[in-house]
């Protein structure tokens, strides 16, 4: 299965969703950093499942628990980092009577395809989002190296279903800003919006239904020039780890397929100084030029797709007859994904940012 990511890190994540444990093998990180172990902690809580009626109530610690890689006094030792979650409550039960009938829109029937039907599918397996817990522990690392270097990455709901959150401004985003909606008990910079976005997430749950999402990423501090063009950019290497999250379908920057509908002369950002610095009036490539970064907020917004385990009745085939049939699921499921992968988008545009700062680093 094709697991890892990175050019300069490299991260490797295995285990499934009931297995006894999930991990992560990580090289390349920065030798010497220090590690604030709380902070990181804290961060994971944030991903982590049972602690909203907005999320799955399944209950899980997401303790990381370091092997190698990390030396007592919390700094990165240089060698390949090891770190566990122990997974504590599974009910594999749930998903005794899908062995043969694959859940629509998971990735029941595409793996069964591939790997047979020997493939763990047990609470999604190791396709579930369980397995952004490990990503966030490598991601939660890399927010604190980049926060060393004067660089913030920070991430809110953007939209749920109608409802949308303030977006970020183009060219005034700010580290304050940035950090905003990780303070709060639900990721949004405006607390009416949320409570908006609540009311439709809690409606489709109480339906035994679902709602699909938009999660708005930014970063700031970046130095200008950092990426390449063609097939290295800034996009390319961000867009290939946030395809790795599940329920992400689509990833757009700046102002994204909007500029479709625009002139060039709307649409371009024109150039100003103040006599010591270059930067532009707006900001609708979202901080990245040929692949490139501007110098610009780095700005980027990501469509997640409904959670498809949902309790209504639907149509699916019995893999062993080959017959159609009812399909209603159990199993504890978060009736709005996305609200939990604020935070594991952060750490995935951490991951992508620090692999780029990394480039040349060795020549």
């Amino acid at each position: 299965m094709a697991t890892s990511y990175g050019k300069n890190i490299s991260i490797s994540i295995y285990g499934g969703s009931h297995d006894s444990e999930i991990g992560v093998y990580a090289k390349g990180l920065p030798r010497g950093f220090s590690v604030d172990l709380d902070a990181l902690s804290a961060f994971m809580a944030r991903r982590a499942p049972g602690r909203s009626r907005y999320a799955t109530p399944r209950k899980e610690a997401d303790v990381p628990v370091f092997l190698s890689g990390l030396n007592a006094d919390g700094t990165l030792s240089g060698d390949t980092l090891h770190a566990v979650i122990y997974n504590s409550n599974q009910h594999s039960s749930d998903y005794a009577s899908l062995a043969n009938i694959p859940r629509p829109n998971h990735a029941d029937y595409a793996a069964r395809m591939k790997y047979g039907e020997a493939v763990d599918l047990r609470g999604g397996g190791h396709f579930s989002g369980r397995l952004t817990a490990p990503l966030c522990i490598v991601g939660g690392i890399c927010l604190q190296y980049l926060a060393s270097l004067g660089i913030t990455v920070g991430a809110h709901l953007y939209a749920v279903g109608g409802v949308h959150d303030t977006p970020y401004p183009d060219t005034l985003l700010d580290a304050s800003l940035l950090r905003k909606a990780a303070a709060s008990d639900f990721p949004v910079l405006d607390g009416a919006a949320g409570e908006r976005m609540r009311a439709v997430i809690a409606g489709a749950s109480s339906m035994g239904d679902s709602v699909g999402a938009i999660i708005e990423c930014g970063a700031v501090g970046l130095p200008a020039g950092l990426g390449e063009h063609m097939f290295d950019g800034v996009e390319n290497r961000i867009s290939s780890i946030v395809f790795g999250i599940p329920a992400v379908k689509g990833i757009e920057f700046g102002n994204g397929f909007a500029c479709a509908a625009m002139t060039g002369s709307r649409n371009n950002d024109p150039f100003l100084t103040d006599g010591k610095r270059v930067f532009t009036a707006t900001n609708h490539c979202g901080g990245i030029l040929g692949g490139m970064t501007s110098g610009m907020p780095l700005i980027f917004r990501v469509a997640m797709k409904p959670t498809p385990s949902i309790f209504c009745e639907q149509d699916s085939v019995d893999l062993s007859a080959m017959q159609p049939v009812k399909l209603r699921i159990k199993g504890r499921h978060d009736p709005c994904v996305a609200v939990r992968a604020v935070p594991v988008l952060e750490a995935a545009c951490a991951i992508a940012l620090v692999d780029l700062l990394l480039d040349g680093a060795d020549e």
